[in-house]
């Protein structure tokens, strides 16, 4: 089973997102990766095929990663092999998103196709990349002006597409104090 864990606040994201995924280090698992929102609205993404400790030294604790907003996720491949670019977090082919994701989303080759079709690009053979390009394409395709809800309502409108399973924690790198989550026969718990 995958574990997710996200941080907004005062401190530095990264430490504390390595810290609440050791805390996670007794599930199975074979690549971790976190995702920080940097203060000038750049999205930093590092991932490592193994155990946590490979992650933390590739990014000396957290350090190497600066702000205050940020998702972990230690993952079991269900989809793709082993490898760093299997491992999450995925971004969508925009670099505006961040997605982790605990769950099987069995429809995500229809979804894949038609992104494809539509220019986005896949690194992955993971079925949670097509999520987020999919997050993507609702996004850039909003016709109201409710820019407030736009982030919340692009996984909205992603998710009515889905079948399967998730457990979802999204950035966008626009809304730099929000992370939207979203379950559906996956667990997930939010904390204050």
């Amino acid at each position: 089973m995958c574990g997710i864990v996200g941080f907004i606040g005062q401190e530095q994201a990264a430490p504390i997102l390595l810290d609440g995924l050791a805390h996670l280090e007794y599930r199975g698992y074979d690549s971790a990766g976190v995702a920080v929102i940097s203060a000038q609205g750049k999205l930093q993404v590092e991932k490592a095929v193994g155990r946590l400790k490979v992650l933390s030294e590739q990014i000396h604790g957290g350090a190497d990663l600066k702000g205050c907003i940020g998702l972990g996720h230690t993952r079991w491949a269900t989809h793709g092999g082993v490898t760093d670019a299997n491992a999450h977090p995925h971004v969508s082919s925009d670099g505006n998103f961040a997605l982790v994701h605990n769950g099987i989303i069995e429809n995500y080759e229809g979804i894949k196709n038609f992104l494809s079709a539509k220019g986005y690009s896949f690194s992955s053979q993971t079925d949670s990349e097509a999520l987020v390009n999919l997050i993507a394409y609702h996004y850039a395709h909003r016709t109201d002006d409710d820019a407030e809800n736009r982030f919340m309502e692009a996984v909205r409108k992603a998710l009515l597409h889905v079948e399967g399973t998730y457990g979802i924690a999204v950035l966008c790198r626009f809304n730099d104090g929000e992370i939207v989550a979203a379950r559906k026969g996956s667990p997930l718990l939010i904390g204050v």
